[in-house]
C-alpha cells in the first residue's frame, strides 16, 4: 500500500478518534433537560466507551490499510518493538496530528452552535483538552500525571503488541486494543482527562490556546515515553525468534 493512502488513512482514523471521543465529552458529556434539574448525558463511562468505540470501529475499517496506529505514541512503539520502519514515522505522525486538528475544529463549529457556548482556556478542561495542576480533572498535579501518562501508555502498547502478535487469536486485535482504551479512560480520565496520544491532546489544545499549550509538552513525552518502553519490553522479552527475525529498522 503507498506511503500517500496509508497516511491518508490515519488522518482519517485520528478525525474519527478525536471527533468520537472529544466530541461526546463535550457534546454529551453533561447533557441538562429543559428544566436544568437531570443530567441526561453520558458522563465518564459513556466518554470512555466513546474512545473505545471508535478506535474499536476504525482498527477494523482501516487496520489492513496503515496498521490503524491513529496516535503517534503508537507508532513510536511499535517502531521500538520493530513492527514500523522508522522513516515513515514523521509521515505518519504529521497524519495523525492534521486528523486531530481537523477533528478539534468539527467539534468546535459544532459547539458553538449552541447558545451560551464559548471557550474559556482558563477552564479546567474546555474543549476535552488535557492538563495537569488546575487544568487536571481531578486537580492532579504534574508528576502524578505524568507517571499516569507513561504507565497508562505502556500498557496500552503491551496491549497492542500481544493482540497483534502472530501467535495471538486472529481477528480479535481490534476488540481488546478498543477494550483496553476504554479501561484507561476509566482509570486516568479524573487525573488528566486521559491523553496516550500526543495528536489527540494537539488538535483541542490549538484550538483552546493560552496555558492549555503550554502543557502539551507532557502530552508528548509521557506517551512516547512509555510507549518506547513497552516497545523495548516486548521485544526483548516476549517476541517470537521469528518475529525478532523479521524486525525492521
Amino acid at each position: 500500500m503507498p506511503l500517500t493512502k496509508r497516511c491518508a488513512a490515519e488522518f482519517l482514523g485520528t478525525l474519527w478518534l478525536v471527533l468520537g471521543g472529544c466530541g461526546s465529552a463535550v457534546l454529551a458529556g453533561i447533557f441538562l433537560d429543559g428544566t436544568n434539574t437531570f443530567n441526561l448525558g453520558i458522563g465518564f463511562l459513556g466518554v470512555s466507551l466513546a474512545f473505545g468505540l471508535t478506535l474499536l470501529t476504525m482498527a477494523y475499517a482501516i487496520g489492513h490499510i496503515s496498521g490503524c496506529h491513529i496516535n503517534p505514541a503508537v507508532s513510536f512503539g511499535l517502531w521500538a518493538a520493530g513492527r514500523f520502519p522508522g522513516n515513515e514515522l514523521l509521515p505518519y505522525i504529521v497524519a495523525q496530528v492534521l486528523g486531530a486538528i481537523a477533528a478539534a475544529g468539527i467539534i468546535y463549529l459544532i459547539a458553538i452552535g449552541q447558545p451560551g457556548f464559548f471557550i474559556d482556556p482558563n477552564e479546567s478542561n474546555p474543549l476535552a483538552t488535557n492538563g495537569f495542576g488546575v487544568h487536571s480533572p481531578g486537580g492532579f498535579g504534574l508528576l502524578a500525571c505524568f507517571i499516569c501518562e507513561v504507565v497508562m501508555t505502556f500498557f496500552f502498547l503491551m496491549i497492542i503488541l500481544g493482540a497483534t502478535d502472530h501467535r495471538a487469536p486472529a481477528g480479535l486485535a481490534p476488540v481488546a486494543i478498543g477494550m483496553a482504551l476504554t479501561l484507561i479512560h476509566l482509570i486516568s480520565i479524573p487525573v488528566t482527562n486521559t491523553s496516550v496520544n500526543p495528536a489527540r491532546s494537539t488538535g483541542p489544545a490549538l484550538f483552546v490556546g493560552g496555558p492549555l499549550v503550554g502543557q502539551l509538552w507532557l502530552f508528548w513525552v509521557a506517551p512516547i515515553l512509555g510507549a518506547l518502553l513497552a516497545g523495548w519490553v516486548y521485544y526483548t522479552y516476549f517476541a517470537s525468534e521469528s518475529e525478532k527475525a523479521k524486525r525492521v529498522a
